[in-house]
């Protein structure tokens, strides 16, 4: 009977009569397939593609985590390539596209490149694809060396033993490497003895901060630490006091009087400003008057002004 959900197979006539269909046997079996596959399993789906391209992209991410520091790394454009050129960031070889059109940016690069006895390579737009990830090059690149970084104990004990008191810059969530060269350059510029900077969400000694700095990175030793807070508590214990930058600082920058002393600055991001456990470790904060028509300033200027009144005042006491 049409729709008896006790019978076990379609009805079959034969020689001797009607009989129930078993739905076959052995591998001639029925089988269901299953549940559908999700859409990131099927091959020809979108899904698919794009979690087959993110596990890829996170595959390169982790090689390059791990050469971390270790690998050279390319600058790319004809005004980055020709500015760190002119700043002398250390570099290992120019490598330029065939049939580039060489404007005055171009010949100036090729010209201290030959100066500075660098190895000058012609590749072919191809080969300059692969190399930068197809970034914007311009026909153009600098392969500039890992930066090396001045180990903590070893920036302490020199900062120290420097004949004026210590003064050193510390970095927390400053993620924009061009605002950590141009740190570093005022850093130079107003007589610090170093930079810390924390491994992780922060900012490293990339090509992109050499130039920024304008090749000053050679002349101030860079410390990466593990942790901050821990690093800062260090350079107390070494008799050193921590100043951290803060809009709604114990102090203004007019009332300074630390100025004198062994210091170490920090500077926190522009967006979320000094995090709260490197603020509970500092001894002091400290805030810039500034007109109410501007709510922040970038983190590099901060820097800037906070290390040229200490200088000035250092020179005037």
């Amino acid at each position: 009977m049409a729709g008896n959900s006790s019978r076990k197979g379609a009805i079959r006539k034969g020689k001797k009569g009607a009989t129930a269909g078993t739905g076959g046997h052995g591998k001639q079996r029925l089988a269901g397939k299953g549940p559908t596959p999700r859409a990131e399993e099927r091959t020809k789906h979108p899904a698919a593609r794009r979690a087959a391209a993110t596990a890829k992209r996170d595959q390169r991410q982790g090689a390059a985590r791990h050469r971390g520091a270790e690998a050279p790394e390319l600058l790319v454009g004809r005004n980055p390539v020709a500015e760190a050129l002119r700043a002398k960031v250390p570099a290992m070889a120019l490598y330029v596209a065939s049939g580039l059109e060489a404007d005055e940016r171009v010949a100036d690069a090729l010209r201290i490149a030959g100066n500075r006895g660098l190895s000058i390579l012609e590749i072919s737009r191809g080969e300059m694809d692969r190399m930068t990830g197809a970034i914007l090059h311009q026909g153009i690149a600098l392969q500039v060396p890992p930066f090396k970084y001045t180990d903590f104990n070893d920036l302490l004990s020199n900062a120290r033993e420097s004949p004026a008191a210590p003064l050193l810059v510390a970095l927390d969530g400053v993620t924009d490497p061009r605002n950590l060269g141009a740190i570093i350059r005022s850093a130079v510029a107003f007589g610090a003895d170093g930079v810390i900077l924390p491994e992780r969400r922060a900012a490293s000694v990339t090509a992109v901060a050499w130039r920024t700095s304008a090749g000053t990175a050679a002349r101030i030793p860079v410390a990466k630490v593990t942790n901050l807070v821990r690093a800062l508590k260090d350079a107390q214990d070494a008799g050193m006091f921590v100043i951290g930058l803060d809009a709604d600082g114990d102090q203004t920058l007019d009332e300074l009087t630390l100025a004198d002393s062994p210091i170490v600055i920090v500077v926190g991001s522009e967006g979320r400003g000094v995090s709260r456990l490197v603020t509970e470790t500092c001894d002091l904060t400290l805030s810039i008057p500034m007109s109410e028509a501007a709510e922040s300033l970038n983190a590099s200027v901060a820097a800037a002004v906070t290390l040229a009144e200490v200088a000035r005042r250092r020179r005037l006491g």
